[in-house]
């Protein structure tokens, strides 16, 4: 990925990076914890997902760890509670600049996505001159350039997100889509089983119809053999492993060497 050692907001080669699909592997931290997000800050990720929807974090808990990834080479992708307009401003004030948007069923719902992260006349972004996104008032062209700055990746994960999935590449804004594979089996009614064959037809489509809209498409795969064959249907945004996974797998191996049966 052409970014520098330092991941560095504006100009957002992220987004840039993103837009040309350029394989990009992340991990999912939800543990709303500042040094376990800056100890995965250091193991050189592309981008790392910081998760406020099934995690317990907002603000003030994301803040601490946007600083402690200021030093490190992933970008910081931030996927709030909702698709709401509120929620998303406090987060781009506070400093966030690439966004996950959950469950986004149709093209309305991508255009209200991407016109919440927009000032206007593109959008409907309340304004506000000196918050830490635009480092408290010191980046005077902030209010010039953040519109083109703001990353919008939406989350499909509906049986109606599928169906209507070339309208919601063709918004103009949505930078990519992201499947949540838990939430599609449960849509398709195979809950707990997102390798069931039909939810697996449902995600090869979500990726043919991006790959032939030009959009990137993205997934959470945390077995090595699922994200494998996703990066090789031509999936570039894939998230490997998470950050209560990789805890729990690491103190159950090392208690079943000591601890036996």
């Amino acid at each position: 990925m052409a970014l520098s050692s330092t991941y560095q907001p504006l100009p957002n080669r992220f987004r840039a990076s993103v837009k040309s699909r350029e394989r990009l592997i992340g991990c999912w931290a939800s543990l709303a914890s500042p040094i376990a997000t800056e100890l995965l800050g250091t193991v050189g990720f592309d981008w790392i997902l910081l998760d406020a929807e099934h995690a317990p974090n907002d603000e003030l808990t994301l803040i601490p760890q946007l600083m402690a990834l200021k030093d490190s080479r992933s970008a910081p992708i931030v996927r709030p509670p909702a698709n709401d307009a509120v929620i998303i401003k406090r987060m781009l004030d506070a400093g966030v600049f690439n966004l996950l948007i959950p469950f986004v069923d149709s093209a309305a719902d991508a255009r209200r996505a991407v016109a919440a992260t927009r000032y206007p006349p593109q959008g409907i972004r309340g304004v506000s001159v000196g918050h830490r996104g635009n480092r408290f008032g010191s980046l005077t062209d902030y209010l010039q350039v953040a519109n083109d700055n703001i990353c919008v990746i939406v989350q499909i994960e509906s049986r109606a997100a599928v169906e209507s999935i070339d309208d919601i590449v063709a918004v103009e804004g949505v930078d990519g889509v992201f499947i949540g594979p838990s939430d599609l089996a449960a849509a398709f009614g195979h809950l707990g089983n997102p390798g069931h064959a039909e939810v697996q037809q449902a995600i090869a489509h979500v990726f043919e119809r991006a790959n032939a809209a030009g959009k990137p498409s993205g997934i959470l795969a945390h077995v090595q053999q699922d994200a494998d064959r996703y990066l090789g249907m031509g999936c570039t945004l894939v998230s490997v492993c998470a950050d209560m996974g990789l805890l729990r797998g690491g103190a159950q191996s090392v208690r079943q060497h000591f601890m036996p049966g």
